[in-house]
């Protein structure tokens, strides 16, 4: 797309705050009207479509794509969006522990079970940890929980919600962002933990660094529009 416009203003709209391109109203690729919750999150989409330059790529413009992504995408429906990022939490990362090596085992622990352990607390789960890759059954009422607690949370924390899950392979990390438990640097840091441990001993090539740092980039901007709904 061609920048096609010189001016960007917000407003009050529709119960929330609308932005406007030269005075006229954004839409979503699918028509509606791009209006989000917060103040704080309407100034910081402004900020992007006023400093894109004569051509706009979505990557330009991530949190402009998390909010169409809420209206498009996860408020037709959703309880059936939470469920299936809840779904994540049957096979969560953080509850499969290499048989070894020590040192990576170490790490795994160290940077998944403090998450792990705070957001049980703070919800009331029960995650099952194991070693190795056979598949361990969560417990049901856990998974039930899931769901309910993310199915409570509206189109827009659930938008910010799926790529920290679905990045990280974990709706435990993403939840501790979320919540405030965990930042958003040491989370993706945790998700990253096999394969950092890896290329610390075989080496990376630069096409594997690029996209460590473009979904590094993505969880970041994902974790900043949670903390822009207040």
């Amino acid at each position: 797309m061609r920048r096609f416009w010189r001016e960007v203003t917000t407003a009050p709209a529709g119960g929330g705050h609308g932005l406007l391109l030269d005075g006229r109203p954004v839409r979503t690729p699918k028509r509606a009207a791009l209006v989000v919750p917060s103040p704080a999150l309407a100034t910081a989409i402004a900020a992007e479509w006023a400093g894109a330059g004569e051509t706009v790529t979505p990557a330009d413009m991530p949190l402009t794509g998390l909010a169409n992504a809420a209206l498009d995408i996860v408020a037709p429906d959703p309880a059936g969006f939470a469920a299936g990022l809840a779904a994540y939490g049957a096979s969560d990362l953080t509850c499969y522990r290499a048989e070894g090596p020590a040192d990576l085992v170490g790490r795994q622990v160290a940077a998944w079970e403090p998450a792990l352990k705070a957001v049980e607390q703070a919800h009331g789960l029960v995650f099952r940890r194991t070693t190795g890759i056979v598949h361990v059954d969560q417990p049901a009422g856990t998974l039930a929980r899931l769901e309910t607690l993310l199915s409570a949370r509206g189109p827009f924390r659930l938008a910010g919600l799926s790529p920290l899950v679905t990045l990280s392979g974990s709706v435990v990390l993403a939840l501790a962002v979320a919540d405030g438990l965990l930042e958003a640097g040491p989370a993706f840091a945790a998700a990253e933990v096999d394969a950092l441990w890896q290329a610390e001993r075989w080496g990376e090539d630069a096409e594997a660094a690029a996209a460590r740092a473009n979904r590094q980039a993505a969880f970041v901007a994902a974790a900043r529009f949670l903390a822009l709904l207040g």
